[in-house]
């Protein structure tokens, strides 16, 4: 068994079994890698694709069981030349960051300079998508770090670490009859259309109080994942907006009037997590630390070694985090 057999195998079943666009990918020929599977199916004496004729058609039972464990082994492998990198250069890497477009655009800005003026060697790479698309990429080791609107609880293998704490902001036209409230209650809010993000996120809207709101009770005329495109569309008179308040800004938005919600909504905590064996490097945990002050590495390093989620949550309790 070797490890190119295994990052063959890992590569095809994530190029959609397509062995040709995989050669492409990994600059090498689609009957050398074709030959390698086959080799490693007759070491193990399992087939781990399905095949009709030369095709690939499924990934076997066995497969499956197979893939996961080598996900385990390639990004252990990743971990070690990590280390490796560290000893060599500890101020030259990568760092791959999976967030949502608020936090992209309203959190990091104020951050990512000052890395990378210590770090100029470091390379960012940013991925924008929906809570559930940041954890697996994060859970699946695309990305180094995972920033999110909340507990990913159904990715048990990644470390979550509370950063700080979040509330919305009703945005609407300067024009519109809401704009001139100082505050706003659940009544106001049924009788407009609701522009506000995607469904997912809706479904876990924390309400404040007791009230059992559904989203059945709103008319959400438009959802979207990127806030810029909410107020976007908040301008042309689609509904009422309903953001998270960091995203606001006065001068940007000067055609819009935010109307805070926190009496209507209760607050959010972001958190910035990883999978459990990373190594970090300085870079890493500087990165950590300029996001969430508090995060200090030997706050992190407990929360590394906790043995569960229940004393993981522990090592954080009593801090008190920030709001924005």
């Amino acid at each position: 068994m070797k490890l190119q057999q295994l990052r063959y195998i890992w590569e095809v079943a994530h190029h959609d079994l397509n062995v040709s666009a995989t050669a492409t990918e990994l600059f090498t020929s689609q009957p050398g890698i074709s030959k390698q599977i086959r080799l490693l199916e007759e070491e193990l004496g399992v087939d781990i694709f399905a095949r009709n004729g030369k095709r690939l058609t499924r990934i076997t039972p066995a497969g499956k069981i197979i893939l996961d464990k080598v996900g385990e082994i390639l990004r252990e492998v990743a971990s070690i030349r990590h280390i490796a990198d560290e000893y060599r250069n500890e101020s030259r890497g990568t760092l791959s960051i999976a967030t949502t477009h608020t936090q992209a655009r309203y959190a990091l800005p104020e951050i990512l300079p000052g890395l990378r003026q210590a770090y100029p060697e470091v390379t960012l790479h940013m991925r924008q998508g929906t809570t559930e698309q940041i954890g697996d990429w994060a859970s699946s080791g695309e990305v180094d770090f995972a920033i999110a609107p909340e507990v990913m609880d159904r990715y048990p293998d990644l470390i979550m670490m509370p950063c700080y704490r979040w509330n919305r902001s009703v945005v609407v036209p300067k024009n519109h009859d809401l704009a001139r409230r100082d505050s706003l209650g659940f009544d106001d809010l049924k009788r407009y259309p609701i522009v506000t993000y995607d469904a997912g996120f809706w479904e876990r809207l924390p309400v404040a109080g007791d009230s059992e709101q559904t989203e059945s009770v709103f008319d959400i005329a438009l959802s979207a994942v990127d806030t810029d495109v909410i107020k976007t569309y908040v301008r042309l008179g689609f509904g009422v907006g309903i953001i998270a308040r960091m995203a606001y800004d006065p001068e940007e938005d000067h055609e819009l009037v935010a109307i805070d919600a926190s009496n209507l909504f209760k607050a959010s905590t972001t958190f910035i997590g990883c999978r459990k064996g990373t190594f970090m490097r300085q870079f890493m945990i500087d990165f950590v630390g300029a996001f969430a002050p508090h995060l200090t590495p030997e706050l992190i390093e407990r929360a590394f070694v906790a043995p569960n989620p229940a004393a993981r949550a522990a090592v954080f309790d009593g801090i008190d985090l920030p709001e924005r």
